[in-house]
């Protein structure tokens, strides 16, 4: 087998490469805007050579992994984190770090982590893109508030109505601050209608999805959140416990502890922040339209303060929702068993 480490950037790779059957070694830089890269790997397919290729997690590297696969040459995608915890040397070039990539390859050593399917890669970026429009317009309805209260006009929700957008484009206002209201109104009536259309996508997405359609029978989850849980998480047998899946997402507390003592800080933010931010969306929504999630909530926020309570609930949430998942069941039925119940004959976590 041919393998490869590769020290991946957006405008070449550093790779060092071993035959394992010939011996061969070696190391060179391949550049991607005058195809160097692509002509490498397509002469290792023609050779025939069954090739295995590691790199780090990274970004802006999509075209290259799908030509790879397209090759028909296996891609390993490494856990960075853990990637940067086996180097020993202070040094870092990107001639070391590849050697370092292969050098774990070659002793089965290599953190692989799973990677989504190109499918699911896509729905991702309708996911993102609504959110991403969604957050302009609410930019722009800052900015339209902003100038209606500069007028003495503080209408909050009711500068959204009907009546309160006729008022609101009859304000007296000078030359350029008139420009920018007609803009920003413009914007908002392009944009209303394109996140509505995609909200609609994302809902057929949904009901594609078995998964995510028991996932919305839980209060405060619809299809936005249902369908960014089931995608981002891929499939609940990658991990053993609820636990786990709070540290995935970021929505446990960092930790410094040494010597007997406890010090425990912000959460870690240290996973997708698309779904952090609909979990404790999901869980406020709830805490509003269920009475036992808003005597939870109360509960916390008497305790500690709302900001905690909510974040406590999203990863509260992020469990309740994997195992209903895990376990086949709807809402009624994680009410009925307990959100930590294993099937039966089972212990904890064991598949």
């Amino acid at each position: 087998m041919y393998i490869i480490g590769v020290d991946y950037h957006p405008s070449f790779q550093q790779i060092a490469f071993l035959d394992q059957e010939t011996g061969e070694c070696g190391d060179r830089r391949l550049n991607h805007s005058d195809g160097d890269a692509e002509k490498f790997y397509r002469e290792l397919r023609q050779k025939g050579i069954r090739v295995r290729v590691g790199l780090e997690a990274t970004g802006y590297s999509r075209w290259f992994e799908r030509l790879l696969v397209e090759l028909g040459i296996e891609v390993w995608i490494g856990n960075a984190a853990e990637i940067k915890a086996k180097r020993v040397r202070k040094q870092k070039t990107d001639r070391q770090d590849a050697q370092l990539l292969l050098k774990l390859l070659e002793e089965n050593r290599f953190p692989r982590i799973w990677v989504p399917s190109p499918e699911n890669r896509d729905l991702r970026q309708l996911r993102w893109h609504r959110h991403r429009l969604v957050q302009m317009r609410t930019r722009v309805m800052n900015q339209l508030q902003a100038l209606a209260m500069n007028e003495g006009k503080r209408w909050r929700h009711r500068l959204w109505s009907a009546e309160g957008r006729a008022l609101l484009e009859k304000f007296p206002l000078a030359l350029w601050a008139s420009r920018r209201r007609q803009d920003l109104l413009e914007l908002l009536d392009r944009l209303t209608p394109t996140i509505d259309e995609l909200t609609i996508a994302v809902e057929q997405e949904a009901r594609k999805w078995p998964e995510a359609l028991r996932l919305m029978t839980h209060p405060g989850v619809g299809a936005l959140t249902a369908l960014a849980f089931v995608l981002i998480i891929g499939t609940p047998g990658r991990f053993h416990r609820g636990k786990q899946i709070g540290s995935y997402i970021g929505l446990i507390p960092s930790e410094d502890s040494s010597g007997g003592r406890q010090r425990l800080g912000h959460i870690t933010k240290q996973g997708n922040a698309l779904l952090r931010f609909l979990l404790v969306e999901a869980a406020q929504a709830a805490a509003r339209c269920n009475q036992d999630w808003r005597q939870k909530y109360w509960h916390l926020a008497m305790r500690r303060e709302k900001s905690i309570a909510k974040v406590a609930l999203g990863r509260k949430m992020a469990v309740r929702l994997y195992w209903m998942w895990r376990q086949g069941w709807d809402y009624s039925q994680l009410v009925e068993f307990g959100s930590h119940a294993g099937q039966l004959a089972t212990g904890h976590g064991v598949h």
